[in-house]
C-alpha cells in the first residue's frame, strides 16, 4: 500500500497569523525568564535507537548497574517515516517505518537532534506538557538545537548552534536573534502509550537513553526511573506558584489537557476529556473542517477534506481505533485509509502538536475558542 497524502487539506491548518509572525518580534529580553543555565538540560545530539530497551544497561562506574525499563503505559512522541521524509531523502534505506521518543527521556533532555527522513528536531516541554516535532533545517541549512534555559510563558526556549537565536517551542519560530521571525516546518506527530504505538507500528524503533545516546555536554549517566508521582506533584506546585494568580479563564483549569487547532484567524482548544467522552467531534475551525478523535490521554485532529470532498466520520462499532468515512475505514492513529476507495490516502493532520496544558495554549493563543465552553463575561 502506497502513501498518498490527501490532495485537499493541510495548507490551512494552524498557520500563524501575521500578528504572530511579525507584530511582536523580536521579543525583548524582559519577556523571558531564566530557569536554568544553558545546556543544564542536556539536549541529545547523537541519538541511538533499538527495537526496545531490553538490552540497555547503564554502568555508573561505582559498582552499580542500572537497567532502565520502558513500561507499556509510558507515553511516547511518535512519528512515521512516510509523513516526515524529505523528498530529497530518497527511499527508506535502513530507517524503520516509525520512530518513538519516550517522555521518560524527554522529561530530562527536552530536545533531540535526529536524522530520520531528513534532519529532525524533537522537542518536549515538561512544564507545559507540549511536544513538537519539526525539520532541523533553517533557511536551507541543517542546524543543531539545544536548551537555552530560558522560558517564555513558562514554555521551552531553544537556541540554534549556528546563530544562537532564541526559538519559542510552541510558536515554532525564532523570537529573538539573527533569525527572528523564521518559522520551523512543523511535522505530524502523535502522543500515545508505548503499548499502543508499538501495536500500531510493530516495526518501530525507540530512542535509547544516554550514554547510548550522546548529548551536547558529552556522555551522561542518569537514573530515568525517577518518581513520576513526586515529579508531577512538584510540577503542579511550581505551576500553581508561577501561573496560579495569572490564570483567570473560568472555562478550563490551567492544567486541563487540550488539543489546539488553528486555521486562518481562528484558534480552538478541544478539551481531551470532552473528546474522550464524545469519542469523535466534527467541527470547523475557520474554513477548515476537522474531525477530532482520541481517548482519556491524548487526541488528534484531521482535516476532513479528501480530493475535494468533505467527509463525515463515524466510529466503527467494536473497533475504537478505526473510523468510517467515504466508504473507507481509516486508522485513528495515522489517519490512513485502510481499504475502500481511499485506500492508501492519509488525512492531513490539523493540529501542529499533541495535547498540552490549557494555560500554555492560552498564553500563545489568548483569543482561543474552547469547544463546548463559553467565555465568561
Amino acid at each position: 500500500m502506497g502513501y498518498t497524502p490527501a490532495s485537499a487539506g493541510g495548507d490551512d491548518a494552524e498557520e500563524p497569523s501575521e500578528r504572530e509572525r511579525t507584530g511582536d518580534l523580536p521579543l525583548p529580553e524582559s519577556a523571558f525568564r531564566r530557569a536554568s543555565p544553558r545546556d543544564a538540560i542536556p539536549a541529545i545530539v547523537d541519538p541511538a535507537f533499538a527495537s526496545d530497551w531490553s538490552d540497555v544497561a547503564i554502568d555508573f562506574g561505582d559498582g552499580r548497574t542500572y537497567r532502565p525499563r520502558l513500561p507499556a503505559d509510558d507515553p511516547v512522541l511518535g512519528v512515521e517515516l512516510g509523513a516526515v521524509r524529505e523528498s530529497s531523502a530518497g527511499e527508506h534505506g535502513t530507517h524503520p517505518p516509525a520512530r518513538a521518543y519516550p517522555l521518560r527521556l524527554l522529561n530530562w533532555h527536552e530536545v533531540v537532534n535526529d536524522m530520520y527522513g531528513g534532519p529532525l528536531l524533537v522537542t518536549y516541554c515538561p512544564l507545559c506538557r507540549s511536544g513538537l516535532i519539526a525539520r532541523r533545517r533553517v533557511r536551507e541549512e541543517v542546524t543543531t538545537f539545544g536548551v537555552s534555559g530560558l522560558l517564555l510563558n513558562e514554555n521551552l526556549v531553544l537556541y540554534d548552534a549556528a546563530t544562537d537565536s532564541q526559538w519559542s517551542q510552541i510558536r515554532a519560530e525564532a523570537v529573538r536573534g539573527q533569525l527572528t521571525g523564521t518559522p520551523l516546518e512543523v511535522l505530524p506527530s502523535s502522543l500515545t502509550a508505548w503499548r499502543d504505538w508499538r501495536a500500531d507500528h510493530p516495526e518501530t524503533d525507540v530512542l535509547l537513553p544516554p550514554p547510548r545516546s550522546g548529548t551536547v555536554v558529552g556522555e551522561v549517566r542518569l537514573d530515568y526511573s525517577f518518581d513520576l508521582a513526586g515529579q508531577q506533584r512538584a510540577a503542579e506546585a511550581y505551576l500553581e506558584e508561577r501561573v496560579g494568580d495569572d490564570h483567570d479563564d473560568s472555562r478550563l483549569a490551567k492544567r486541563a489537557l487540550v488539543l489546539g487547532v488553528g486555521a486562518a484567524d481562528e484558534r480552538v482548544a478541544y478539551p481531551v476529556s470532552e473528546v474522550a467522552a464524545h469519542g469523535l467531534i466534527e467541527d470547523r475551525v475557520g474554513d477548515l473542517p476537522v474531525v477530532v478523535v482520541g481517548n482519556a490521554g491524548s487526541a488528534v485532529a484531521y482535516d476532513r477534506r479528501v480530493t475535494g470532498e468533505t467527509l463525515s466520520f463515524t466510529h466503527v462499532e467494536g473497533e475504537p481505533s478505526v473510523l468510517l468515512a467515504g466508504g473507507s475505514r481509516w486508522a485513528v492513529g495515522s489517519g490512513r485509509a485502510l481499504d475502500g476507495p481511499h485506500e492508501g490516502t492519509r488525512l492531513a493532520q490539523a493540529n501542529r502538536s499533541p495535547p498540552m496544558f490549557f494555560f500554555a495554549w492560552l498564553a500563545f493563543n489568548p483569543e482561543t475558542r474552547v469547544w463546548g465552553r463559553e467565555r465568561s463575561a
